[in-house]
């Protein structure tokens, strides 16, 4: 009898009690024989790992002290997943749900030995039939996503390669996760999946979609929307540290006024529509960036818990 892989899928939670509940709810609803809940708690104050617990008691949780932020809260739930065995970590976001079969979907897409992360077609949560991604190509000067995600796309027929596909829903290899390390946490928050994909796809593993695996995502409620402070400050940062860690050489003369005057556009903006907490705290965002840089990749071979995790 061939035993079939284990997969945990792991969500991370951040005062979001009611749409995690749901998640969990969703994922308790998988077909896949072999699979087991795991959600990494941000040091919530709604209490959500209480109402987790009565309501889904066999979902395993990490109750972190202080809130580590997405990356580096993702990596305790990677590391407890590969101590406690498993073949693939299933990695999505709390505000999502998924389609009963999807891990099927997705674990037949990473059969080719070269293939090392699968990503669904995502749908947005408010439009149950609309694409919201389905990976995206890179720019191979600047770095940025192309293809919009792919969100205004036709639904795909076959398997597809994508240079970028988001941390919102993702099956990952272990080899990948134990070769490729894991998310750098000078990501709190924001291009932590960009800056993956691109080390993922320097050490030779292929990233695809799976056209017929299902998700749906209620789209950056963590961080109050698109236009928040706390949205633009994130991003602001994270950006200026993403460009910082990849960009060199000659792309540099190209990538400097290209991002000022991406900076000027999103800052005018802002002002314009009278969000000038926003603008403010995107300057500041940019400001922080550049003075703390990324590049301290986190290797899956550090074995061991986190001593600030507190599991139940």
């Amino acid at each position: 009898m061939i035993a079939i892989p284990l997969i945990y899928a792991v969500t991370l939670n951040w005062n979001g009690r009611d749409q995690t509940l749901e998640c969990i709810a969703s994922l308790s609803r998988l077909t896949y024989p072999n699979v087991r809940l795991l959600v990494v708690d941000n040091a919530s104050t709604d209490g959500s790992p209480q109402a987790i617990a009565a309501r889904f008691p066999r979902a395993e949780q990490i109750v972190n002290p202080v809130n580590l932020g997405f990356g580096a809260g993702f990596n305790v739930g990677w590391r407890h997943a590969l101590a406690h065995g498993a073949d693939y970590v299933f990695t999505l976001n709390n505000d999502t749900t998924v389609a009963p079969d999807i891990l099927e979907q997705l674990v037949n897409a990473l059969e080719p030995p070269e293939v090392g992360i699968v990503a669904p077609v995502i749908f947005y949560a408010a439009a149950p039939e609309r694409i919201w991604s389905t990976g995206a190509g890179r720019s191979p000067i600047t770095l940025e996503i192309t293809g919009d995600q792919g969100r205004y796309s036709p639904l795909p027929t076959q398997v597809v390669e994508r240079e970028f596909l988001t941390a919102c829903g993702l099956l990952i290899k272990r080899a990948v996760l134990e070769q490729t390390g894991f998310f750098d946490e000078q990501f709190f928050m924001y291009y932590e999946d960009s800056d993956y994909c691109i080390r993922a796809r320097a050490a030779g593993w292929r990233l695809v979609v799976a056209p017929k695996a299902f998700m749906w995502h209620a789209v950056t409620t963590s961080s109050g929307g698109n236009d928040s402070p706390m949205y633009r400050y994130w991003m602001g940062r994270s950006s200026t540290q993403f460009y910082r860690k990849h960009i060199r050489g000659w792309r540099w003369l190209i990538m400097l006024p290209w991002r000022w005057g991406s900076m000027l556009k999103t800052t005018t903006r802002l002002l314009s529509e009278g969000r000038g907490a926003s603008a403010w705290a995107y300057l500041r965002g940019i400001r922080d960036g550049m003075r703390h840089p990324a590049g301290g990749q986190v290797s899956a071979r550090a074995g061991g818990a986190r001593s600030d995790a507190e599991s139940h």
